[in-house]
């Protein structure tokens, strides 16, 4: 997470957060992770899953996933969009998959050889191709 909040902040994108964490945000936990650029992230925290969709009910929301049929680059991103993402160890809850599979993207990989990428690595490709085509 720091790592994706430090591309956040490189951005200007607003980090949001969906509960629960596998970690603690609290002052000292962020001055001891070395995190000095935090104070330039706008981070939005959510409860669950469902508060982060009532709570922003306007926004388009793309799901990434190893299980997704489209590529990240099919995508036509658009200002405003939400691009979500699991957590690294377990992925996105299938049961909001299975809600909108047609809103469910991959990043191309072979999977015979790794299981996913580093969360990090995976919101830094797909934010700059976002970002790549808003800015066009």
């Amino acid at each position: 997470t720091g790592n994706i909040a430090r591309l956040c902040a490189a951005t200007g994108t607003i980090l949001h957060l969906i509960e629960p964490l596998g970690f603690r945000l609290t002052d000292r936990e962020v001055k001891r992770a070395g995190l000095d650029y935090w104070d330039a992230v706008e981070i939005r925290r959510f409860p669950n899953l469902g508060k982060f969709q009532d709570e922003l009910p306007a926004a388009r929301k793309l799901f990434f996933s190893t299980g997704g049929a489209k590529s990240y680059t099919e995508a036509e991103y658009q200002p405003g969009d939400c691009l979500v993402f699991g957590s690294e160890s377990r992925g996105l809850p299938l049961e909001l998959l299975e809600a909108h599979p047609e809103d469910v993207y991959n990043i191309p990989m072979k999977l015979e050889n790794v299981r996913s990428l580093n969360l990090a690595n995976a919101a830094s490709i797909v934010l700059y191709e976002a970002l790549r085509q808003c800015n066009d």
